[in-house]
C-alpha cells in the first residue's frame, strides 16, 4: 500500500508541476515577460505530467494552435498511462 502511496504522490506533484508551467508560461506571454522554452514544457509532460500538461492547456487556452502540443500530449498521456497500467503489476507485485 505504501508504493501506491508514494506512486500517486508523485503522479500528483509531476502534473501540478506540468499545469504550473504551462499556467505560468501563458502568464508570461500575455504580460510580454520571458518565457519557457517549448523544450521545457515537452519534459515536464513527458516525465509523466501529460495529464497536468493538458490541462494546462485546456484550462488556460495555451499551445492550443501548435500541432505538435495537441498530438504529442495526448500520445505521451497514453503512453504513461499504459506503462503505469502494465508496469505496476510487473515491479510492484513481482
Amino acid at each position: 500500500m505504501n508504493t501506491v502511496l508514494i506512486i500517486v504522490a508523485a503522479l500528483v506533484i509531476l502534473n501540478l508541476v506540468s499545469f504550473g508551467l504551462m499556467a505560468y508560461d501563458k502568464h508570461c506571454a500575455k504580460a510580454g515577460k520571458w518565457r519557457i522554452p517549448e523544450k521545457t514544457l515537452f519534459i515536464a509532460a513527458a516525465c509523466f505530467g501529460a495529464l497536468g500538461g493538458i490541462l494546462g492547456m485546456t484550462i488556460c487556452r495555451h499551445k492550443t494552435r501548435h500541432w505538435y502540443f495537441r498530438l504529442f500530449f495526448p500520445v505521451l498521456l497514453v503512453l504513461q498511462v499504459a506503462l503505469l497500467v502494465f508496469g505496476y503489476g510487473r515491479f510492484v507485485n513481482p
